[in-house]
């Protein structure tokens, strides 16, 4: 049996998910043999050949489930191609990507082991109705329009362009 791609990622309301999802998609049709997870399912990483992390960021910080699924399996992703995705900001705003992306490297440089063949920071989507506990007692992201700036075209290319990092270890 040939080692696959694991997709694994973390999410609130689900927009992590679906973007994971189209990932997934992206490198099978590129023909890789992918298993899409949530982080906090994956009990070990046996017959995975490289590994596909997404999850975003949330009040400066990287999902928990994330940066817990990094440290529990530390030792099999050392051995292994690892991507990074993340989902920040919610406008089409330069300064907001590029403050999102360094709070993921900040995150990122917290496993100093951990050197991914890709990082990437996409838009987001953002649903006031759909604020857990603690957001949905602050008043300011209550009263936000929704928004949904996740860039799907974008999202693909990069699949595309990990699929040829990934491919020599998922065969």
């Amino acid at each position: 049996m040939s080692d696959s791609v694991l997709v694994s990622y973390a999410t609130r309301s689900g927009s992590t998910q679906e973007v994971a999802e189209a990932i997934a998609e992206a490198l099978r049709e590129g023909g890789l043999e992918v298993d899409c997870r949530p982080a906090k399912a994956v009990r070990n990483l046996d017959g995975i050949g490289a590994v596909v992390l997404g999850a975003p960021l949330y009040m400066f910080h990287w999902h928990r489930d994330a940066l817990n699924f990094v440290s529990r399996h530390s030792p099999a992703l050392k051995a292994r191609p690892v991507a990074i995705f993340a989902l920040g900001p919610f406008h089409v705003d330069e300064k907001e990507f590029t403050d999102a992306r360094a709070t993921l490297d900040k995150e990122l440089a917290k496993y100093p082991w951990l050197k991914p063949v890709a990082v990437e920071m996409f838009g987001g989507k953002f649903d006031p109705t759909k604020l857990g506990f603690p957001y949905n007692l602050i008043p300011a992201l209550n009263k936000m329009p929704p928004s949904d700036v996740r860039d799907w075209t974008a999202i693909r290319d990069w699949a595309n362009r990990v699929a040829t990092e990934l491919e020599p270890h998922a065969a």
